[in-house]
């Protein structure tokens, strides 16, 4: 330490030693101060509320005194605050109106008495503005100035009564005496007992207002921050308690085994539940609210890693106790997440690399800096690359789906629609410099009114449209209802639907937010976009396989992947990271509102992504275990689908949201309480407000399909039982017509072969009968088949 303060010694000294044989004696003054940002303990520690750690230095080094008496002052205690309205007042600036501090007297000695009282003047009157602005009733107009006035000249009178009436009282003193004192020119002394007295009235001022100013701005209504924090540890409490409950009612898979579900826990949940309590821990040091990315990179690859060990080991497990053929599927289920799982952790190996977040490491390298030390090509066919391997993606999501409905292909011809357009934007303006540009600006708002109403339509009208029953879900039906009840068929054909219809919306959310994402972020977050929706699709594909884990664990893993997706973008927990410039991509003129939407949008861009693979996620869930849909327990079904995907985001950031509204309080008097725990629980109400829309998305969407298939059902139910009422109806008058007609061509054959035979065809009779009978009952059934297929078309 000692050599450190030596070297800033002779720092100091050398700028005192330059600016003095610079400047002449006629040049001006210059001023030198020297101030730290905080104390240090002597164990090292700083930052915090002791004495040690808020006492600071501020050191004022002046060339010139106007006074020589003294040349050297030491001022034993001077407010941070005081600096702003001192260093204000000797440039000749105003001071800044919310400022409430008090001029640094000592400092002014190279001014005359004069310019003195006149700055002593402007710091009185700039917080009796802010007390106005505090006590609305403050208003010296009708107070009485008279006792102010005596015989022998203006005088100080006793200042009593209320706040209004006592700043009143003690600002028109000040007053009362400076104009007196400007009265009598002639008087005038460099220090008599006239200029003493206004001095000593404005310094009585400026403290007590200082001092109630500093009181209002500190104090805290404690009943009222009381009460919300109430609140929002008893919505944790609620949400944790029902998260809590519906696990041990729904276990891992579907499989309802309450008596082994409470009786351990793996090793991937114990991990999870100790993370969050670390996680909600750890804000409390500001170093790591300034390095929080760590964690959550940390938290998503060490799942993942659990993830793939169980995976492993369950592989090894169950190879000798299952059948040949159940052996192979599950060793090709089991590669296909070993495989998805190594993907995840690759994508995000590269999106930890691709910006240097943080405050305290921001130095170094990272491929961010790598590319723009390249040039702008490399960015550009980066950029490129990245929409067109959005588009295949997509496109081979909705291909192996192995659906040919018409509203399937219909959904990926608009997303191959929106994304070439991206394309022909890139291809057209490539220069970052373009997005001035009208003709940019334009084609931007086309493309958003374009992919915004694709995106609508296809939510709101494709469970209208898509068909329920179809020979490829016919087909499909075989695999679920072998050992199913008949009345439980049409019940899973819905689900079926259901699923579909779930699947083909997500992948339209998540396509569509990645594409208008390429659009919003910086050119350089075009690769890591890409990466984000591979983490999605691969994890989709982990959790399809047959080797189940929790719902909650794998959305707690999608939430720690969306933070930690949030980070790899280039955010952090300080406002200057966030994109000020891409929030007015589009906009033509200005809106704060849009603009701030968009920002919004750029800043939490990977939370809300995979809040909305959310629905694909359901779908996915949906088709490992079905259930099984009866009359009147729609509020149940639903509840089966979105209470994981809806309450674990929710009671996550619950608990984030209630600890740090803890540590701010408990930080409320930290030194780092404005450039650090404030701007952090800016981005915490921000991620709250992502976390309620994103689950108001996932809740909407899926409750409006499954009630529109709910309605097209019973509608089916009801169409398909008529029709079966009236073909046997009409069956039923066929076959009584034929067999009349039977009866009469009978006994018209046999009427006359008696006439030819001269009444001998007792012979003939029976088998020319069964003839007749088998060639008639022949063309019944030709016709009746042609008709059931006709009313089939």
């Amino acid at each position: 330490m000692v050599p450190k303060l030596s070297e800033m010694d002779e720092v100091v000294k050398m700028i005192h030693t330059k600016t003095s044989q610079t400047l002449g004696k006629e040049q001006g003054q210059t001023l030198l101060v020297v101030v730290s940002d905080h104390g240090m303990t002597e164990t090292g520690n700083h930052g915090g509320s002791t004495y040690e750690e808020t006492d600071s230095l501020a050191l004022f080094i002046g060339l010139k005194y106007h006074a020589s008496y003294h040349a050297f002052s030491n001022h034993d205690t001077v407010s941070q605050v005081d600096i702003a309205p001192t260093l204000a007042l000797l440039f000749g600036v105003p001071i800044p109106k919310n400022n409430i501090g008090i001029l640094i007297s000592q400092m002014m000695d190279s001014l005359t008495d004069e310019q003195k009282l006149r700055a002593l003047q402007l710091n009185s009157w700039q917080l009796f503005r802010l007390l106005q602005a505090q006590l609305p009733g403050l208003s010296c107009r009708n107070f009485p100035c008279d006792g102010f006035v005596s015989d022998g000249g203006p005088s100080v009178g006793e200042c009593k009564g209320s706040d209004e009436k006592l700043f009143c009282c003690l600002y028109l003193n000040a007053a009362t005496l400076h104009d007196g004192w400007k009265a009598k020119v002639a008087n005038r002394s460099s220090h008599g007992e006239g200029y003493s007295g206004i001095t000593a009235a404005y310094n009585e001022f400026l403290s007590r207002a200082h001092e109630w100013l500093s009181r209002k701005a500190t104090d805290k209504p404690v009943s009222l921050l009381v009460l919300g924090l109430s609140a929002l540890i008893t919505s944790s409490l609620i949400l944790l308690r029902h998260v809590f409950i519906i696990h041990k009612e729904v276990p891992a898979g579907g499989i309802q085994d309450a008596g082994n579900n409470m009786k351990q826990w793996n090793l991937d949940e114990v991990f999870i539940l100790f993370s969050i309590i670390i996680v909600a821990m750890s804000m409390e040091s500001s170093s790591m609210v300034e390095e929080e990315h760590y964690i959550w990179h940390f938290l998503t690859a060490t799942v993942i890693l659990l993830f793939l060990r169980k995976s492993i080991a369950s592989s090894k497990l169950n190879k000798p106790h299952d059948h040949l053929n159940s052996v192979k599927g599950r060793n090709i289920s089991g590669c296909y997440q070993m495989s998805s799982l190594l993907l995840i952790l690759f994508c995000g190996r590269i999106l930890r690399g691709w910006h240097q977040g943080g405050v305290n490491w921001t130095y170094l390298p990272d491929i961010s800096k790598w590319l723009e030390q390249a040039g702008n090509h490399y960015i550009t066919m980066i950029r490129l690359a990245s929409c067109v391997m959005i588009i295949i993606l997509a496109a081979l999501v909705l291909y192996f789906m192995q659906s040919k409905m018409k509203v399937v292909m219909v959904t990926g011809l608009s997303l191959l629609v929106s994304g070439f357009l991206i394309l022909q934007h890139f291809l057209k303006h490539p220069e970052l410099s373009a997005i001035d540009n009208k003709d940019t600006t334009l084609s931007i708002q086309i493309f958003d009114a374009i992919h915004g109403t694709i995106s609508v339509i296809v939510a709101l009208i494709l469970p209208w449209t898509i068909p329920i029953k179809t020979p490829e879900m016919s087909s499909r039906w075989n695999s679920y209802v072998r050992d199913a009840a008949p009345v439980e068929t049409q019940s899973m054909a819905t689900n079926l639907v259901l699923k579909d219809c779930l699947y083909v919306v997500g992948c339209m959310y998540v396509t569509s937010w990645c594409l208008l994402q390429l659009l919003l972020q910086h050119p350089m977050n075009a690769m890591p976009v890409f990466l984000l929706y591979v983490q999605v699709v691969a994890s989709m594909q982990t959790f399809s396989s047959w080797l189940h884990h929790n719902q909650w664990v794998e959305i707690t893993l999608l939430y720690s992947m969306g933070m930690a997706g949030h980070f790899a973008l280039g955010n952090s927990n300080t406002l200057a990271t966030i994109d000020v410039a891409g929030a007015f991509i589009g906009i033509s003129s200005h809106s704060t509102f849009l603009s701030g939407v968009q920002m919004f949008m750029i800043t939490y861009a990977s939370p809300m992504l995979f809040l909305l693979s959310m629905v694909m996620y359901i779908s996915i869930k949906m088709s490992i275990n079905l259930p099984v849909t009866k009359e009147g327990n729609s509020g149940e079904i639903l509840k089966n689908l979105l209470v994981f995907p809806c309450l674990v985001p929710l009671s996550i950031n619950s608990v984030l949201l209630t600890s740090y509204t803890i540590v701010l309080l408990m930080m409320r008097n930290h030194l780092f309480i404005w450039s650090v725990f404030s701007p952090k629980y800016l981005y915490v109400c921000a991620a709250t407000a992502c976390v309620y829309i994103g689950v108001f998305i996932v809740a909407a969407t899926v409750s409006h399909t499954y009630v529109v298939l709910f309605h097209l059902r019973k509608s089916f139910r009801i169409t398909s039982k008529e029709n079966d009422n009236k073909k046997t109806f009409i069956n039923d008058g066929r076959k009584l017509r034929w067999r009349n007609e039977t009866k009469y061509l009978y006994s018209l054959t046999i009427s006359l072969l008696d006439k030819k035979n001269g009444g001998n065809s007792s012979i003939l009779k029976l088998g020319r009968q069964s003839r007749i009978e088998y060639k008639v009952q022949r063309v019944y059934t030709l016709m009746t088949d042609r008709s059931c297929k006709v009313n089939q078309r």
